[in-house]
């Protein structure tokens, strides 16, 4: 990981006041430093981190993951009521997620039309709309 990409997931981190320990700054890297978003499990960024020679427990991944996201600077994707997936980009946007590969990916939130859901119970509101489009590669 470069200076200029520690400085990024350093400035990341100081949108939503977290402070930036050696494990949150090097998974922050590795999450944005490239400026790009990305779609994460705990698993898979457990296995960067270990890959870029960092020493950081899937636990300590987990948790995390968890305070970014508390934090606002990311948003958990449930698949399958089992299965969360982290995103990088905070905006309303819908989801495909291929079933072959397990891999989630961003759908053009443009071309989505939602005319109408159902009112929240009483007592409830909504509190927001989760869109994941499961797809499977055609044989």
């Amino acid at each position: 990981m470069t200076r200029a990409q520690q400085d990024i997931g350093a400035s990341w981190l100081a949108t939503a006041g977290l402070r930036p320990t050696r494990q949150r700054l090097t998974l922050a890297t590795l999450l944005i430093g490239d400026g790009q978003d990305r779609h994460v499990t705990a698993e898979s960024l457990f296995a960067s981190a270990k890959k870029q020679g960092e020493t950081v427990s899937l636990a300590t991944v987990y948790n995390t993951l968890r305070a970014f996201c508390e934090a606002g600077l990311m948003q958990e994707v449930t698949v399958d009521g089992s299965k969360s997936y982290f995103d990088t980009n905070t905006h309303d946007h819908p989801h495909f997620f291929w079933e072959d590969e397990a891999k989630l990916t961003d759908a053009p939130s443009d071309q989505l039309v939602i005319a109408r859901i159902p009112d929240a119970p009483e007592g409830a509101e909504i509190a927001s709309v989760d869109v994941v489009i499961r797809l499977r590669r055609k044989t």
